[in-house]
């Protein structure tokens, strides 16, 4: 499997090799550059070295987008003809997991162990995160779940790592999200909730985006499961 492209940004004292890493996947038909912006935002503290790795998703056809080609982390279809709710491609999810623990692992065989490394996303890579993250076979920092919700919750049990059955797990919605209604986000965290995760769960009056208030609960969030 080949790796994905990334765009890499740093923060921290300028020279100071990496002592924690962030992998954040971006939202359907966006690309790495999409969080870029959001590093200096976060306001880390000084000394604490954050490689933060940004990859683009594959090209592909989405399926409620009339299948036009852009970014995705995997197709998503309608459950019914009414089109009242939508289905995750499985094997594209289980595609994009493998394509996620990869880059985990050059994070590690670039000297960062896995306990250091938080992985991110928002929306569509919210999804990819948390469904990587809970079954990855080595524990890791933390999970970030933007805007986002479960994946494969029915399989989830089964497959759940026992190294990260403790993952702390911040997520975040908008109570007025169009895309991801709020409620498919708090039926995810019940889920979670009953398998014993670790949950920061924050609210915000926004539709499907990420506010300063937001930005602040995750610098702070981020500074304890790296610090």
């Amino acid at each position: 499997m080949s790796l994905l492209e990334t765009v890499e940004n740093q923060s921290g004292p300028a020279g100071v090799p990496a002592q924690a890493a962030v992998i954040w996947m971006h939202g359907l038909g966006a690309d790495g550059h999409d969080f870029e912006p959001v590093v200096p935002q976060l306001r880390l503290p000084a000394s604490l070295a954050v490689r933060f790795v940004f990859p683009h998703a594959p090209m592909q056809p989405v399926s409620i987008n009339h299948g036009a080609v852009m970014r995705a982390w995997y197709d998503v279809t309608f459950d019914d003809l009414e089109g009242r709710s939508r289905r995750a491609d499985e094997a594209g999810v289980r595609r994009s997991v493998g394509q996620v623990q990869a880059l985990v692992e050059r994070e590690v065989a670039r000297g960062i162990p896995a306990s250091r490394i938080v992985l991110a996303g928002f929306s569509q890579g919210g999804a990819i995160a948390l469904a990587t993250a809970l079954r990855h076979p080595q524990r890791l920092a933390g999970v970030m779940a933007l805007s986002t919700y479960l994946p494969m919750p029915e399989t989830l049990p089964a497959e759940a790592a026992a190294a990260n059955a403790l993952l702390p797990v911040f997520y975040a919605h908008g109570t007025h999200d169009p895309v991801i209604p709020i409620g498919m986000a708090r039926a995810s965290i019940e889920r979670l909730d009953a398998l014993g995760y670790p949950i920061e769960w924050h609210e915000y009056p926004m539709p499907h985006s990420v506010c300063l208030p937001e930005l602040e609960h995750l610098s702070a969030w981020l500074s304890r499961v790296l610090g």
